[in-house]
C-alpha cells in the first residue's frame, strides 16, 4: 500500500527524514543514511524540488565518503536535472565541479566514463547538461575538449579539470 502524504505532512516527514539521514551520516551509518535519503527522493520527486535537489547532493557527499565517485557524480547530475530554479541549476553545476575536482585530485576522474548509459539516458532531456556530461567523459578519457557552453559554470568546470 502506498501512503500519500498531504503537502504539510509530506514536508514535515521530509524534514524529519533529513534529520535522521544527518544523524546516520554522523554516526558513520552510511547505508542507513543513503536509504533515508532515497526515501526523501521518493517523497519529494514530483512535489518538493528543493528537497529533491538537496537530497541528491547529500547522497553525492555520502557516496564520496564511500569512495563511490561515479555514484556521487550520478546523484549530482540527477539533482541538477531536477533543479527547481536557474540559481539551483547553477549552484548544482558548481557543486558537481567540486565533486569532479575531488575525483581529479584522487586520480579517479576516469571513473565517470564507466557505466554512464543509464544516467545519460536520464539527462538526455536537458541538451546542455547532456553535452556537458559527454564532454566531461571525453576529458576523463584524456581527450582534448574545446567545446564551449552557454553557461559560464559549465565552462569553468571544464577548465578546472584540464591539465595545466
Amino acid at each position: 500500500m502506498v501512503i500519500k502524504y498531504e503537502p504539510l505532512n509530506r514536508r514535515d516527514r521530509i524534514v524529519k527524514l533529513f534529520r535522521e539521514a544527518i544523524e546516520a551520516e554522523n554516526a558513520r551509518e552510511l547505508e542507513r543514511a543513503l536509504r533515508t535519503l532515497d526515501e526523501i527522493l521518493e517523497l519529494s520527486k514530483d512535489n518538493e524540488p528543493e528537497f529533491y535537489f538537496e537530497a541528491c547532493f547529500r547522497m553525492a557527499d555520502i557516496h564520496i565518503q564511500k569512495d563511490n565517485y561515479r555514484g556521487a557524480v550520478k546523484c549530482a547530475l540527477r539533482g541538477i536535472l531536477k533543479a527547481p530554479s536557474s540559481d539551483h541549476y547553477r549552484l548544482g553545476i558548481k557543486r558537481l565541479g567540486d565533486i569532479l575536482f575531488i575525483l581529479k585530485e584522487e586520480e579517479r576522474l576516469e571513473d565517470i566514463t564507466e557505466n554512464m548509459d543509464p544516467t545519460l539516458s536520464l539527462i538526455k532531456e536537458d541538451e546542455e547538461l547532456y553535452r556537458f556530461t559527454l564532454a566531461l567523459m571525453r576529458l576523463a578519457m584524456g581527450e582534448e575538449v574545446k567545446e564551449t557552453f552557454p553557461l559560464r559554470e559549465f565552462n569553468d568546470v571544464i577548465e578546472s579539470l584540464k591539465d595545466e
